[in-house]
Order: C-alpha cells, then structure tokens, then sequence
C-alpha cells in the first residue's frame, strides 16, 4: 500500500469512528508496539515512530538495566513479512480495543459538557426499572424516579428529555436523563421562545409538580417586550407546544415581581387577591381573597397555594374576607369597608365605610395598634371593678346594720300577722289578697 493509499485509509476510518486522525495515529503506534512485543527475540521496550506525510514506520528497540533505564537504543524496524501471523492478530486486536476505548472517552467528553442541556431521543426499550432511549451515537437512561407518574412510555416514539448526569463507566458514558426535572420546562421554553434564548426574557423561577402542573415566573429585560405575551405566544402557539410535549400538563405563566407581597398575588393566579400582608422577617405572607375565590387560590388538595409557595420562597396563609383573623376575639366589632386597588400605583388600598383611605402599611400599623388599646381598656375596666366591689363591701356592711335593726323591731312587732306566699305570676301577696 502506497503513503496516498495510507493517508487516505486513516483518514476515512477516524471519519468513520468519529474521532480525529491525531488519535487514530496514536492508537495505530500503540498497536504496533504490542505486536512487535510478540515477535521471538524482541526487544524488552520499544519506540515506534511514523512519519507523517509518507506514513512510514521505525521502530527502535531498547534493552531495560537491573535500575529500569532504558540502554542500548537500536534501529529494529522489522520488515512486513517478518511480523508473522501472531504479530498480526494481536495489531488487529489492539486496533480494534483502542478504537473503541478512543471512542468511548471522545463520546464521554461530548456529553460531559452537556450537564443540565435537553436532548431528544427515541424510547428504544421500557420495563419497571428504567427506558432506555437513543441519542443517536449513545444511549441514555431515564430511571423509573424520573419519569412522570401515569406517563407510558412506548417503544418508537420520540420524547426530549433532561440531563441530570454523566458518569463513565467501563462500557462507555452512562448518561442519565429526566423528564421530572424543573429545568425541562426551562429549556424546553428557550427552544419555543426566542426572546428566552435571545436573554431579553427570563425565567426567574419555575415550581413544578409533574404530570400536573408548572408555575414559572419570567421577567423581561426590555419594558417594551411583555414577558407572559412572548412565552404564550400569538393564540397562545409557544405555549401549547410546550403543553403537548409534557402530555398536557398545565403550565401558569406569572410576571416576576420585586415586590414580594405583588409577587404572591400574582403567583397565586388565575385567584384574584384582596390583600397581602408580609411578615417583617419577609418568610410569612397572610393572604386574604373574596370568599368566592378562597378554593380556586388554595387549588384542588391544595395544590395552587403549595406551587405559589414554592415559586414565591415564602409559607402562605390564606383565608376569606369575613373570615377573622387568627387571635383575635369571634366577638369583636370589625370595621366595614374593602380593598381597591389604586390606579395610579396598582398597591392596594382599605376603604372605609366611612370615607377613611388607608394603605396596606397604614392598615397594618393600626390593626397591630388595636390589641394595645384593648389591653389598656382592660386595664381600666379591672380597675373600675375593684372600686365598685369596694364600695359594694361597705354598701353591705351597712345593710346588715340596717337588718339587724329591723329583725329587732320585728321581734318586738305582734305574732299574728298575715302568711306570705308567691303566686305564678311571682308577686308576693297576703292570704287575704292584698298587695304588700
């Protein structure tokens, strides 16, 4: 075979394996010396050199002192028919092992970089541990933990899915993919949104409960792109590609918020929000809702209220309008009057009964006032009550003076006096039918 015909045998089989003809070269002397080995009389280490342009081979041999340095270097090229048949069944294996292993490692390196990446695959096989689906050049594990519940995967049909992790194994890269990961919904957006892919639109979080149903908040980096418009799309196109590639799992598109109390209202759509109150260490939002909307912002088993709350990072309380808030007393007076919302500002506003224009923090303040005040008119209270049971005390005492007094003049008085009893009317008469 002539260094043409050579050049272009290596070029075609490293196109062929995919992997470079730098590589290939390096497996091909790798070989050789292995073969070499095998030949009787052959030297204990040996260096093979090629040329690279006339692809020509040397092979110096080397003998290995009591100390392991290599001496006595010599030129050993060996001649073509001098390999013999064991020489050339040992290249042919060798060959073949360091492809694959060059292989192996260059589809490892591929996919090592691609951590967190979508890939679409076909459903080659499925049984109750895991599906096995193929990328094209390798196969990809999606375990039974990563699949969505009541989703049947068939063989034949075409899905994308996640890479969580790449691991190398002795029979190559073992790449393991979800279709459960939150990041699925993330990627999949960027390929149907080019805004996304572009960074003029992002996705600042994303809660998911697979097979169910994703909250994702985005947020747009340019005031004249609307961020919820751009991931629905014209008819609502972007999204539904997103939907029917999940198997139909609903998908609640909400603007991102600085404004944490703006922010849970809006994660708690498509519920309309009377007020939210944010606790001062800002991990506890009360929410109030119209009591016609207090099911549909808790969600069915809860589920709308459990999603806001992952999205929004902080534990939300809901409940009703006429439902009182938690420590006060059944009893008390509430005042009359409801939330709007401004139109300049878009906060929310109390008005009234009374005319009376409050904001959230103002209606704050002064619901926290209430309890002190009431305390204090306790106080008092207690107070009164003590002197009214005092003067009843000496009140007493002079009744009974009084009493005494007259069981004395009514011993002096005459035995025969009328018998007294009660009728049903409860008035006390004489028996001869007189009023006393």
């Amino acid at each position: 075979m002539s260094s043409l015909d050579m050049s272009e045998a290596v070029k075609m089989l490293a196109n062929e394996k995919n992997i470079s003809v730098d590589t290939l070269l390096q497996v091909l002397v790798d070989a050789l010396a292995t073969a070499y080995k095998r030949r009787p009389g052959a030297a204990a280490e040996v260096e093979v050199g090629i040329h690279p342009d006339t692809f020509e081979f040397t092979f110096t041999a080397f003998d290995v002192d009591e100390d392991g340095n290599w001496v006595n270097e010599r030129d050993d090229t060996p001649r073509k028919e001098e390999m013999g048949r064991i020489a050339a069944q040992t290249f042919r294996q060798v060959m073949s092992q360091r492809i694959r292993e060059a292989e192996r490692d260059r589809k490892f390196e591929e996919y090592a970089n691609r951590e967190g990446d979508i890939v679409t695959g076909i459903i080659q096989q499925a049984d109750d541990r895991y599906t096995l689906l193929d990328l094209g050049r390798v196969e990809s594990l999606l375990p039974k933990a990563e699949q969505v519940p009541f989703e049947r995967p068939v063989p034949g049909d075409r899905v994308k899915a996640y890479i969580v992790e790449v691991r190398k194994t002795a029979k190559g890269p073992q790449i393991v993919v979800s279709r459960t990961h939150p990041g699925l919904i993330k990627r999949l957006f960027e390929l149907e949104v080019p805004e996304i892919a572009d960074g003029i639109v992002e996705i600042k979080g994303c809660a998911r409960e697979p097979g169910h149903r994703t909250k994702i908040a985005v947020w747009s980096n340019d005031h004249n792109v609307d961020p919820v418009g751009a991931c629905v799309g014209a008819r609502g196109g972007r999204v539904r590609m997103v939907v029917n590639e999940l198997r139909g799992e609903k998908i609640d598109i909400v603007p991102f918020s600085e404004d944490l109390a703006d922010f849970v209202a809006k994660a708690l759509s498509p519920a309309k929000v009377v007020a939210v109150i944010i606790s001062d260490d800002g991990t506890q939002a009360d929410v109030i809702v119209p009591d016609n909307q207090l099911s549909l912002a808790i969600g069915k088993e809860g589920q709308n209220a459990r999603l806001a709350a992952r999205l929004t990072g902080v534990r939300i309380d809901i409940r009703g309008e006429t439902e009182p808030l938690e420590g006060l007393d059944d009893d008390a007076d509430y005042e009359e009057g409801e939330w709007v919302a401004n139109a300049e500002t878009g906060t929310m506003e109390w008005h009234a009964a009374d005319g009376t224009i409050l904001t959230q923090e103002q209606w704050s303040e002064q619901a926290a006032a209430v309890p002190a005040e009431e305390d204090v008119a306790t106080d008092e209270s207690a107070a009164s009550v003590k002197d009214t049971d005092s003067n009843d005390t000496d009140s007493n005492d002079t009744d009974s003076n009084d009493t005494d007094s007259n069981d004395t003049d009514s011993n002096d008085t005459d035995s025969n006096e009328p018998a007294v009893a009660a009728d049903d009317t409860g008035e006390t008469q004489e028996a001869g039918g007189e009023h006393v």
